[in-house]
C-alpha cells in the first residue's frame, strides 16, 4: 500500500496539451484521481494515500508529526523539529515556475523521478509511469556494474535508463529544464562533540522519549498492526512500545526448518508480555527462489531468495488477520550502534576521552570475551587504519574490468578522513537502511512502519557517543538501559542474535546447479560481466562449513534476475 502517486511536472503549464490529458485520463483509470495543481506540476494519488496542503500553495503526501508526536492535519507552515513519512512539494522560493520536492529523512514515501527537460515526472512507483505511457524501461548497465561490486550500497542511480532516486534528507529543485539537488538533513550534524551526552542515564532517557513518541504517533495513525518479531532486541522494544496502543498488536515471528534462526523463545515471550498473539510461521528453504516474480515497481535488484519467502510469509499473515499495518525493528542494529571490531574505544581516545577509551577496551574484552589486550591490540589497528575507504568493491567471479573499483557517492558519505572511525561507520550503515524498503514487495501493499529510522530516533542516537553503546561489556547498551523495565529478562539479557547462516547454505546447496546454469545462460554473461570459468570452479567445489562465501553467487543471482523481468 504506502503513499502512491504521481507527479506530472510540465515547465511550461501543468498538464496542458493533449499529452497531458492524455495521461489524466490514464492515470484516472488506474485508480489515481488529481489531488492538488501548481502552476507547473499537477499531483495525482490514491484514495488511501494522505495528503496536506500548505500555506505557501504546496503539499505534503503521507503523515507529518511534531516534535510531541501530535499529527498536522490541518494546513499549517511546517514547524521546525517535524517528522514523520512525507514528501514535500512546494513552489520553489525564487521563481515563478520552479518547483521543490522534499523526502523526509526516514525515507517513508518511495520517490523516483525523470531526468527532468521540459517535461517529467516525479512517482512512488516507476509502474505507474510505464503504464501510462511516459517512459519505457531501458536498464543502465553502468548501474548493474555499480550493483556487482558494491551490492549493498546505497545511491542515487537506479537500474533504469534516465530514472534517479530523490534519497532521504535532499530536495528536487526543478526550474526550466534545469534541475539540482540539495541536502536539507545530514547526520553528521548531529554528532558534533558539543551534542554529545556525556551521562548514559541521560542519553537512555532521551532514547527512551524519542523511541516511544514515535511508536506512538504511528500507533495513533494505525490501529491494530502486526509486529515482525524476529526475537532480537530491536523488534522485541517495538514490540513492547506497543502496550498502550489503542489496539491490541498481532506478532508473528518465523520457524526455520533448520537450526539457527528458531526464535520461538524470545519472540513468545515478548507475545506473552503484551497478551498479544503469536504466529508461528514455518519457514522451508523450498521457499525461497532466485527467479522469483520480480515486482513491477522495482527500480533495483533489491529483493534476494531469503526476502521474497519472508515477504510471502508475512504478507500471507496479515492478509488472513485482516491486517494491512506491519511494524518491524529493520534499522535497529545500525541506529543502536551495533558496531563490529574495537571502534567504540578508538572513538573515546581519538575524542579526548582516554579514560573513556580505556574503560571502552576493558568493556570490549568483556563483550567479545577476549584479553583485555586483545582487545587493545585490535583498538590500536582501528587507530593505524584510520582514514582508510571502508567499502572495497567485490569482484569476485567477475570480469574485474567490467567493475567500477569505488563506489558512488552517497551525500552523507563525505570524503570526512579526519572523522571518528566509529562515526563513519555508524553513518555509512545508517545510509544502508535506506536499502531496506527496496527489499520489501509487502510495502507495496500494507503500510509498513520502521519506527527505529524515525527521525527523532535516530537524531536521539547520533547523539549517543559510540562508547557508550558497549558499557558493561554489552552490545546496544544504552537501548538495554533504556528498556529495561518493560522487555522480558529472557530478551533483555540475552547476548546472541539469530542467524540464517544454515539456512541460506541449504538453500545454495539445493540450488548450485540451477543457479550456476541460471548465470552461465543468462544478460549478465552475454554483457561479459560474469568470469565463467572461475563461477564454473568455484560452484564446483564443496561446500565448506562456516564459509558464507557462496552469498556471492546470490547476489549475482538477484541481479541476474532483476535484469530478466525488466522487458
Amino acid at each position: 500500500m504506502g503513499c502512491r502517486y504521481f507527479l506530472w511536472l510540465d515547465t511550461r503549464a501543468a498538464g496542458a496539451g493533449v499529452e497531458g490529458s492524455d495521461v489524466a485520463r490514464r492515470l484516472l483509470a488506474m485508480g489515481l484521481h488529481e489531488r492538488h495543481v501548481l502552476p507547473t506540476a499537477r499531483l495525482y494519488a490514491s484514495p488511501d494515500t494522505p495528503t496536506l496542503r500548505l500555506p505557501d500553495g504546496g503539499v505534503a503526501i503521507g503523515h507529518v508529526f511534531l516534535r510531541d508526536g501530535t499529527r498536522i492535519v490541518e494546513p499549517q507552515p511546517l514547524p521546525d523539529g517535524c517528522w514523520g513519512e512525507y514528501l514535500l512539494v512546494q513552489p520553489a522560493d525564487d521563481s515563478l515556475t520552479g518547483i521543490r520536492v522534499t523526502r523526509d529523512p526516514s525515507g517513508g514515501v518511495a520517490c523516483l523521478y525523470a531526468d527532468i527537460g521540459h517535461r517529467g515526472f516525479v512517482t512512488s512507483d516507476i509502474s505507474i509511469a510505464t503504464r501510462v505511457g511516459v517512459y519505457l524501461k531501458r536498464i543502465d548497465w553502468d548501474f548493474i556494474a555499480h550493483f556487482l561490486a558494491f551490492p549493498y550500497a546505497k545511491t542515487a542511480r537506479t537500474g533504469l535508463a534516465g530514472i534517479h532516486e530523490l534519497l532521504p534528507g535532499c530536495t528536487l529543485h526543478v526550474d526550466g529544464a534545469r534541475a539540482s539537488i540539495t541536502m536539507i538533513w545530514s547526520p553528521w550534524d548531529l554528532v558534533r562533540p558539543g551534542l554529545r551526552h556525556t551521562c548514559i542515564e541521560a542519553a537512555a532517557a532521551a532514547l527512551r522519549a524519542a523511541v516511544e513518541t514515535a511508536i506512538a504517533a504511528w500507533a495513533g495513525v494505525d490501529g491494530q498492526a502486526l509486529v515482525e518479531l524476529s526475537g532480537g532486541l530491536d523488534s522485541s522494544i517495538v514490540a513492547s512500545c506497543l502496550r498502550h496502543a489503542p489496539a491490541r498488536p498481532h506478532c508473528a515471528t518465523l520457524l526455520p526448518e533448520l537450526p539457527g534462526a528458531d526464535e520461538r523463545l524470545y519472540a513468545g515471550a515478548v507475545a506473552s508480555h503484551l497478551g498479544a498473539v503469536l504466529h508461528v510461521e514455518p519457514l522451508t528453504v523450498g521457499a525461497s527462489r532466485f527467479d522469483a516474480p520480480v515486482p513491477a515497481w522495482c527500480a533495483t535488484p533489491g529483493i534476494g531468495p531469503l526476502q521474497h519467502a519472508v515477504d510471502e510469509i508475512m504478507d500471507g499473515v496479515a492478509a488472513r488477520e485482516g491486517l494491512d499495518r506491519l511494524y518491524s525493528g529493520g534499522g535497529g542494529d545500525t541506529v543502536f550502534a551495533f558496531l563490529g571490531g574495537a571502534l567504540p574505544a578508538a572513538d573515546a581516545i581519538l575524542a579526548g576521552r582516554p579514560r573513556a577509551g580505556l574503560r571502552a577496551i576493558a568493556d570490549l574484552s568483556t563483550l567479545h570475551q577476549c584479553t583485555y589486550w586483545t582487545a587493545a591490540r585490535a583498538t590500536l589497528r582501528v587507530l593505524r587504519a584510520r582514514g582508510r575507504q571502508t567499502q572495497v568493491a567485490q569482484t569476485s567471479l567477475c570480469k574485474p574490468t567490467m567493475l567500477p573499483g569505488t563506489p558512488d557517492a552517497h551525500p552523507w558519505i563525505p570524503d570526512l578522513r579526519d572523522a571518528l572511525p566509529g562515526i563513519h561507520e555508524r553513518i555509512e550503515g545508517l545510509a544502508g537502511t535506506q536499502l531496506f524498503r527496496d527489499a520489501v514487495p509487502r510495502a507495496m501493499n500494507r503500510w509498513l512502519r520502521l519506527p527505529l529510522l524515525s527521525q527523532p530516533v535516530v537524531e536521539a542516537c547520533l547523539a549517543i557517543p559510540s562508547w557508550m553503546w558497549v558499557a558493561g561489556g554489552q552490545n546496544r547498551a544504552v537501548a538495554r538501559l533504556a528498556f529495561a523495565d518493560i522487555l522480558p529478562p529472557v530478551v533483555l539479557h540475552r547476548r546472541s542474535k539469530g542467524s540464517f547462516s544454515q539456512y541460506n547454505g541449504a538453500f545454495y546447496a539445493r540450488n548450485r546447479d540451477a543457479m550456476r546454469r541460471f548465470l552461465l545462460e543468462g544478460e549478465l554473461h552475454g554483457r561479459g560481466f560474469i568470469d565463467d570459468r572461475a563461477l564454473s570452479d568455484y560452484m564446483a567445489r564443496p561446500s565448506v562449513p562456516r564459509d558464507s562465501s557462496y552469498m556471492r553467487v546470490v547476489d549475482l543471482c538477484r541481479a541476474e534476475n532483476w535484469v530478466r523481468h525488466q522487458s
